[in-house]
């Protein structure tokens, strides 16, 4: 039997030797003790207390800023305070939920481009020296 370009043989398995019907196989509650150890490790993190009121894998991490941004955030005398340091918070959250990796957040006196993946702001901006620049290597923008 040749097999010419551009054709395929695919097998006819069905099922395999000492294989179960579909959906057989899983663990029911009676086979819990034999569950492995990676299993009862996630079983014990589900259950850990709760901070805050929220699931410990919910808890974010801290916003951080590059030493490049802190520069930036100096030499052009931003500064940010907690209400505004709370709203990029959840600015970089929503960035997070959209799938966003760099993003540029514009809050009333200031632009940041934050990578989202590890909550870092790369560099700032006075809203002021916005005028006529041209943001590269983005993927997204909150306004807040």
């Amino acid at each position: 039997m040749s097999i010419q370009s551009g054709q395929f043989l695919y097998p006819n398995v069905t099922s395999l030797p000492g294989q179960q019907g579909v959906g057989e196989g899983r663990i029911n509650k009676q086979d819990q003790a034999v569950k492995g150890e990676f299993d009862q490790i996630l079983d014990k993190a589900s259950s850990l207390p709760k901070a805050d009121g929220k699931d410990l894998g919910q808890v974010r991490a801290p916003l951080k800023f590059s030493a490049h941004a802190t520069q930036r955030l100096n030499e052009r005398k931003i500064q940010l305070d907690q209400a505004t340091m709370a709203k990029v918070n959840e600015a970089v959250d929503k960035a997070a939920a959209k799938g966003l990796e760099d993003t540029l957040i514009l809050t009333p006196n200031s632009a940041l481009i934050v990578n989202v993946g590890n909550r870092t702001v790369i560099t700032a901006m006075d809203r002021g020296q916005l005028q006529g620049n041209v943001f590269t290597n983005i993927d997204g923008a909150v306004v807040i």
